[in-house]
């Protein structure tokens, strides 16, 4: 097992790649706390960790809240004694397509201090465990394919994404000297209800599968593979990299020619996705 014993904290951590994250993290071994604000999928994620053999809690956590973070870490060590790996995955977006002339400075706030606030100050909080600790340890920030494309319809959430992937550098800069390696991970379309409600109309969907080379959504366990790469031993030598995880989509802007567009029924694939 890649993190046999390792601790690991996800924020968002409830659902979605987050808890697909957590989930291939205990199935590697590791103790894991998730974070997310609705107790009611936190109790669902937890229930589904410990069917996989997992040792885990979650602990109430709105990373807009400096507060909430840093009692995210205290009640970590307060149950596993030690923290070794940190995932600030928890995100939010503009549902609306809010169009850059309305956005209001509400709105604005609203997503950057959960994008971008919640993972410098997380992080901070993370790191200042791991340099206590002495040992080290692995940090991974979640962004987005979006960090990497204008798209105009999400514009703060692609503004936000961006930061994630410069703080990525300068963050590992500044902890590689602790024997912290700091790297993001940047997923494309992934099969979530997230990604679902944002691309709401199933037209929509079917345009971002045609965008995507490979031709389908990915699926929150392949996020969970490369999660596990970046928090283990495999990875020593990977510092401050946004790793994409899109099926190339973030190399095409647009349909090929001849392409054939792959459709999905609403929310059947999130089942087929998970049956594969």
């Amino acid at each position: 097992m890649k993190l046999k014993d390792k601790v690991a904290v996800i924020t968002g951590g409830t659902k979605g790649i987050g808890l697909g994250i957590a989930a291939e993290f205990v199935k590697e071994g590791a103790k894991v706390v998730i974070g997310g604000r609705n107790p009611e999928t936190g109790a669902a994620g937890l229930e589904e960790l410990k069917a996989l053999g997992g040792e885990a809690i979650y602990v109430p956590c709105d990373v807009a809240s400096t507060d909430d973070l840093q009692n995210l870490i205290d009640k970590t060590v307060e149950r596993f004694g030690r923290l070794d790996i940190y995932v600030a995955n928890a995100g939010t977006n503009d549902p609306y397509k809010t169009p850059y002339l309305d956005i209001t400075p509400l709105e604005y706030d609203r997503i950057m201090d959960v994008n971008l606030k919640g993972v410098f100050f997380g992080v901070q909080y993370a790191a200042r465990q791991m340099v206590k600790q002495g040992d080290g340890g692995a940090i991974i920030n979640v962004s987005s394919v979006n960090a990497y494309l204008g798209l105009n319809s999400q514009m703060v959430y692609t503004t936000s994404k961006g930061g994630v992937q410069q703080l990525t550098k300068v963050q590992a800069v500044d902890l590689a000297p602790y024997g912290i390696k700091v790297n993001a991970m940047a997923p494309g379309p992934i099969a979530t209800e997230l990604a679902f409600r944002v691309g709401s109309s199933k037209e929509l969907r079917d345009t971002v599968v045609s965008r995507t080379p490979i031709g389908r959504y990915g699926t929150t366990e392949e996020c969970g593979k490369l999660a596990v790469f970046l928090a283990s031993e495999d990875s020593n030598f990977i510092f401050g990299q946004s790793i994409y995880i899109d099926g190339g989509r973030g190399f095409q802007a647009f349909p090929a020619p001849g392409y054939k567009t792959v459709t999905y029924e609403d929310f059947d694939m999130l089942e087929q996705m998970k049956q594969k």
